[in-house]
């Protein structure tokens, strides 16, 4: 068993870096031949992680969409969709949110020790509440995953989320998608915030594809060398 899963970060922002605007309704940063793909990258891991934000905010169900997809997936003997996770600090999360609600896949949520019985409380009933120590740790986090039989974890988010795995230097692959079009409202988030990153001008990342889908185009970075991951 690997120390930890392979890590693909999966983003789409506009061409100023954002991920959402700051109104109620989700953004549409993307188009339905680029979600087809994103269906296809979820479909090839093990695990979806995204923070506790993204779940109150976007709601986000994290399953497999198509139908093809899926029946390969359980004719591999796996489930249709991969397990879901999140991380949340003050384990305050509602259990009727898609991410718990739809879905026959394990849902883990890693907590602080401080938050663990309100985790607990809130969605013991529908999730694995792990406890992660003090401070949530992402070495501790992927660990555990990789316990339960996570090679590929994928990270949709949100800005908080990158942010901690790039910094870290836990991020293996990015796939990046820039829409056409500018928010331009710095209170809205961006793909990262402020931080000290290992990718800065004298540790250049491998971009290793661009491909144009519609109106988007994708750009698939490396942070760092594993072409042999």
């Amino acid at each position: 068993m690997p120390d930890r899963p392979y890590v693909l970060l999966s983003v789409a922002a506009s061409i100023d870096g954002y991920i959402d605007d700051t109104t109620d309704e989700r953004l549409l940063l993307s188009n339905d031949e680029d979600f087809d793909r994103v269906d296809d990258v979820r479909a090839g891991v093990d695990a979806i992680l995204v923070g506790a934000n993204t779940i109150r905010r976007d709601n986000p169900r994290l399953l497999v969409r198509s139908d093809d997809r899926r029946k390969r997936r359980v004719e591999a003997g796996l489930t249709e969709s991969p397990i879901k996770v999140t991380i949340s600090a003050g384990g305050g999360l509602d259990p009727s949110s898609k991410f718990f609600s739809t879905g026959e896949v394990d849902k883990v949520v890693y907590v602080p020790t401080s938050a663990v019985e309100t985790a607990i409380a809130a969605v013991g009933a529908v999730s694995h509440v792990v406890d992660a120590g003090p401070a949530v740790d992402l070495g501790f986090i992927l660990r555990d995953l990789a316990q339960r039989g996570v090679k590929r974890l994928m990270v949709e988010g949100g800005g908080t989320m990158h942010t901690q795995f790039l910094s870290a230097g836990l991020a293996d692959e990015i796939h990046l998608v820039i829409a056409p079009f500018f928010v331009g409202n710095s209170n809205a988030p961006r793909f990262v915030s402020d931080a000290q990153f290992p990718q800065n001008p004298s540790n250049r990342m491998a971009l290793t594809e661009v491909k144009q889908i519609g109106d988007v185009v994708l750009l698939r970075y490396l942070p760092k060398d594993v072409s042999n991951a």
